[in-house]
């Protein structure tokens, strides 16, 4: 398949979706794995483009990380043992490092039962492989280790990853020299999901800044500068609901977007107004599981849920009275595991079901 056709909306009850087992569809790319994929993202670098990582979800000890690259010529994804490595148990989070311009060395990281920091040497098809740089446990004098349930990468100071446990705890660390920089309780309950600020040059998310969502039904801000006090932006409804999902407006770090377990809304916060929502969504119908604003907007971001949907917003289209409806809509036929819009290529969504790995072309308004 060549890159052409788009994803198309408007997102209403008539809306006609793209059919993913359609092969006209050629804005549409998909990688079948052998196993279940939970754990998934883009390559940061602009040189590499089309590369993703992928994770399994085995219920078992041994799982798999691998990276897989789309043939622009032929339209199909390829892999290459030499990119493909044993992981204990499934990945919570995959990421690349943030260096569009490829001027770090090649790294991605991972998280499960600890954070593992992987260098891609990528150049030479003899040297070709995945490397384990580091292995970072924050309980480093614990028999045990404690599970974390994701991470975060600096694009500000990359040299930083922020990972959330389900100990209560976040953990800042310094990857260059393998240490923790801080570490601290965050919450009363599991902490689900953390992300660093937008990184705008002269906001406030320029600084190191970070927020956590939890079981605890809280979204909290922490500024590095002064960690030992957070600022609650906002509790759920009813109280103590947990929240699962944290996505932070890379453009606008103004706005967040979180959602709770087992429910069909996406919130919208504004750091200007802590405490409310500005905006609740509830176009899915089912369960939300994945949320991520698009790197190169401040207005549009993606959701994925159970309801098999994929669904594109655009915030700067909401009315007085009325609630935002998305943009443009996409079926997988299956529920959603996870979405990613890629930084490098921002007309480029890609998501996660079942077995499937599929990247998805954005036609966004003008």
């Amino acid at each position: 398949m060549s890159s052409g056709e788009k994803m198309k909306g408007p997102a209403t009850a008539a809306a006609a979706n793209l059919d993913p087992n359609n092969n006209k569809n050629n804005g549409i790319h998909t990688y079948e794995a052998p196993w279940r994929l939970y754990g998934m993202n883009w390559s940061n670098r602009r040189e590499t483009r089309f590369r993703l990582a992928i994770g399994s979800f085995i219920e078992d000890y041994p799982n798999k990380v691998e990276i897989v690259q789309l043939d622009e010529t032929t339209g199909r994804f390829y892999r290459n043992p030499k990119l493909s490595v044993e992981h204990p148990y499934p990945v919570t989070k995959i990421m690349f490092i943030p260096d569009k311009e490829s001027q770090k060395t090649d790294l991605m990281a991972t998280t499960g039962d600890y954070l593992r920091i992987w260098q891609i040497h990528d150049a030479d098809e003899e040297a070709k492989k995945l490397e384990l740089k580091s292995l970072l446990n924050n309980r480093p004098k614990d028999e045990y280790c404690v599970p974390l349930t994701s991470f975060d990468w600096s694009e500000v100071e990359p040299w930083r990853i922020a990972t959330s446990g389900i100990d209560t705890t976040c953990t800042v660390w310094d990857i260059d020299k393998g240490v923790v920089d801080t570490q601290l309780i965050a919450h009363d309950n599991v902490v689900n999901d953390i992300a660093w600020g937008g990184g705008v040059a002269g906001s406030v998310a320029a600084a190191p800044v970070f927020a956590s969502v939890s079981d605890d039904g809280s979204v909290r801000m922490f500024d590095l500068r002064d960690y030992r006090h957070s600022t609650i932006l906002y509790e759920s409804k009813p109280p103590q609901t947990p929240l699962i999902r944290l996505s932070w407006n890379k453009q606008d770090p103004r706005y967040l977007a979180t959602v709770q377990r087992y429910s069909n809304t996406v919130v919208l916060l504004d750091l200007r107004f802590p405490s409310v929502s500005v905006s609740e969504l509830h176009s899915h119908h089912a369960c939300v599981t994945s949320v991520a604003w698009a790197p190169h907007s401040k207005h549009h971001f993606c959701s994925g849920g159970d309801d098999f949907q994929v669904l594109i917003w655009d915030t700067s289209a909401k009315q007085p009275d009325r609630e935002l409806e998305p943009i443009l809509a996409y079926s997988a036929g299956v529920e959603i595991n996870q979405v990613q819009w890629s930084a490098a290529q921002p007309e480029w969504v890609a998501i996660a079901f079942a077995n499937k790995l599929q990247i998805l072309r954005v036609s966004l308004p003008t």
